[in-house]
């Protein structure tokens, strides 16, 4: 007892304490802080504004449904570097911003499933074109290690199921965030809290799950289609989608673990999480902002729609090339 009150008094009382308020943390700021947070800001405030004139573009150049579906996968990057940039000024308000964040990708997660449909022309088009295929389904996360899987049949349930499997994570997800937030403001949900009697350690390996689970049809569509969509550029957004979800949801909760194990150092006024949360929204700003102008130049342009019939357009080529001898011929 007399060496855990020794390890105390040797503790800085900050580190022990929540994470400051928002006049604490412009107090504590010296020159190159002011620097930092004023270059970040700045970051994620191009990424917002660059976002916001992307959407003009779209909403006047790319036809509906499909400009929603873009709509909603290009502000990723900027949702994410906008709560970054709250989360770090007011640390106190990192629970509301990071579930912010997450629910908008999770949505997200489903919108580039649709994407990939709607670029092959919507789901009437995509079942004509795949009806007489079938859908490797060994891919990851949840089964690339089981080749032995069979093939499935492209058919109305199962582009239902696949819907059905991305779905569910932008619901679920969107609702484990709001009891997330009501639990926290009873004092219920502490991520630092990993007592079995927890409330934490609960919801974040169900969410876990549901990430899992709806990747996985994401990736089916995406490695069953991406050769035949390769002329819209799928693979670079996909990347780009894979990349935003490892930075905002693997990375986070690596610097998180270092943060709680006491890896990341306490540095009055932040505590060990609260520095390990503000060093992660840090990263992220300057992430999403370069993710921000790679999917801008990715995004800006409108794309033709793919035949239905892969055959029809060279027939139409070879009678037009028939025609034109026999109208000289004629002449």
């Amino acid at each position: 007892m007399d060496m855990e009150e020794a390890l105390n008094s040797t503790i800085h009382p900050t580190c022990l304490e929540e994470p400051p308020l928002a006049v604490d943390v412009i107090k504590q700021l010296d020159v190159f802080g002011v620097a930092l947070y004023s270059m970040l800001t700045l970051m994620s405030t191009l990424s917002l504004l660059l976002y916001l004139e992307e959407c003009v573009f779209i909403y006047r150049k790319v036809p509906s449904p499909k400009k929603t579906t873009i709509m909603w996968v290009n502000g990723a990057a900027p949702v994410i570097a906008t709560m970054a940039c709250f989360g770090m000024w007011i640390p106190r308000a990192t629970m509301f911003t990071d579930l912010t964040s997450n629910s908008y990708f999770a949505v997200v997660v489903y919108k580039i499933l649709v994407l990939m449909i709607e670029e092959s022309g919507g789901s009437e088009a995509f079942l004509k074109s795949n009806a007489q295929k079938t859908f490797n389904i060994s891919v990851g996360p949840c089964c690339c290690c089981c080749p032995c899987l069979p093939r499935v049949p492209v058919t109305r349930c199962m582009l239902f199921m696949l819907k059905l499997g991305a779905l569910q994570y932008a619901i679920l997800k969107t609702v484990l965030s709001i009891v997330s937030i009501i639990l926290w403001t009873n004092g219920n949900f502490d991520l630092s809290d990993l007592e079995i009697t927890g409330t934490a350690i609960w919801i974040n390996p169900f969410i876990g799950v549901l990430t899992i689970i709806s990747l996985w049809p994401v990736g089916i569509m995406f490695m069953n289609i991406c050769n035949t969509l390769r002329s819209v550029k799928i693979i670079p957004k996909y990347a780009m989608y894979q990349l935003v979800l490892v930075l905002s949801q693997l990375q986070t909760a690596i610097i998180n673990i270092l943060a709680l194990d006491g890896t990341i150092a306490c540095s009055p006024p932040f505590s060990s999480s609260a520095r390990g949360t503000m060093l992660s929204q840090q990263l992220m700003i300057v992430e999403m902002f370069i993710i921000t102008l790679v999917t801008r130049a990715l995004y800006r342009r409108t794309y033709d729609s793919l035949p239905t019939d892969p055959h029809k357009t060279d027939n139409d080529q070879n009678t037009i090339s028939l025609q034109a001898p026999q109208g000289e011929h004629t002449v």
